[in-house]
């Protein structure tokens, strides 16, 4: 099932009329008349809002109302009120897919894909860092964001971990949950993984062609089940839910949130401003001045974790020499 911000008119036209008029029942010829469209037309527009998850009540000689709306993250609930630029303008929805992110990555070379948001529901082949498998069951939120950026390519490295600073601040605003920042990109809760981020971009002449930014949070998910998947692979440190400490605040908000933050922080990007960025996400981090054993190609490196750099590199101090790294898994640890 796959659902854009483009198409299904009618169905967004029946549903949006009966949101506008909640508190009183509307017949299917009232619904025909307004919209202009035929009854049978309003009756299978009503049979798939229903599908899609919303309570619709229905009486004998009153007609349809709405009770409640979905949790589904379908496009025309994204976009509607976002008060975003060019993020999430346009979103295309998957019930399942086997990655957003390679879904975005056959989308991307289109200007007209600037800010497009690929979204599913469920993920079966979902992608982590460093070609690390991600579980993605329903439940959670799985995006990729494409991207046009301005900004120069020593900034890549940096935007993962700033647009970890974008959905720690959204979930702070929208669930009221503290969060911290683990380099490179990671957002835990008590010093479990609640989200993560991975970038893949194209690059032509020492240019940014095209980003992809992919985003995975748990945020309604079977904890146990993904820790009893995962608990064997290498640098596992636990799983967390938002849902754990939040029940009651709807994903949608929480998205809508995110890509609000996330632009914002973009255009800070775009203008060459990453001294606050940096400050901020400092401020949020679970690694700077911690004891860390971090995993490279090369080997392992133990030391202490003093800042990081313009680029996003993480600056370790070991045996009183300061080292740059720019890709790892760290772990921290005690003196």
């Amino acid at each position: 099932m796959i659902y854009s911000s483009y198409d299904n008119p009618g169905l967004v036209k029946v549903l949006s009329f009966l949101k506008s008029h909640n508190t009183e029942y509307l017949s299917g010829q009232d619904l025909s008349d307004v919209l202009r469209i035929s009854r049978v037309a309003v009756w299978k527009n009503i049979k798939k809002i229903r599908e899609l998850g919303y309570k619709i009540e229905s009486k004998q000689k009153l007609g349809y109302r709405l009770e409640s709306s979905t949790d589904a993250l379908l496009p025309w609930e994204i976009t509607s009120g976002l008060k975003t630029k060019i993020f999430g303008k346009h979103v295309y929805y998957f019930d399942s897919i086997d990655s957003t992110q390679n879904q975005a990555m056959k989308m991307a070379s289109d200007e007209a894909n600037n800010g497009t948001i690929i979204i599913a529901e469920k993920q079966t082949g979902g992608k982590g860092r460093l070609g690390r498998k991600w579980i993605s069951p329903k439940g959670g939120i799985w995006l990729s964001l494409i991207l046009h950026p301005k900004f120069d390519i020593s900034v890549i490295t940096l935007f993962p971990i700033a647009s970890a600073l974008a959905l720690s601040n959204a979930i702070e605003k929208t669930l009221n949950i503290k969060t911290e920042l683990k380099w490179p990109n990671d957002i835990t809760i008590k010093g479990k993984k609640v989200a993560g981020m991975l970038v893949d971009a194209s690059l032509e002449s020492n240019k940014i062609e095209t980003m992809i930014l992919g985003v995975g949070i748990n945020f309604d998910v079977d904890v146990k089940q993904i820790e009893k998947i995962l608990k064997d692979t290498p640098n596992f440190y636990g799983v967390a839910s938002l849902s754990e400490q939040n029940k009651t605040t709807k994903p949608i908000l929480l998205v809508q949130s995110f890509l609000i933050e996330l632009e914002q922080i973009y255009e800070l990007l775009n203008a060459g401003d990453i001294k606050k960025i940096i400050k901020d996400w400092t401020k949020k981090s679970s690694t700077i001045g911690q004891n860390i054993e971090l995993s490279t190609d090369d080997g392992k490196i133990k030391g202490k974790a003093i800042k990081i750099d313009n680029d996003g590199a993480l600056v370790i101090s070991e045996n009183k020499k300061n080292i740059r790294i720019t890709s790892g898994d760290i772990k921290h640890i005690s003196k």
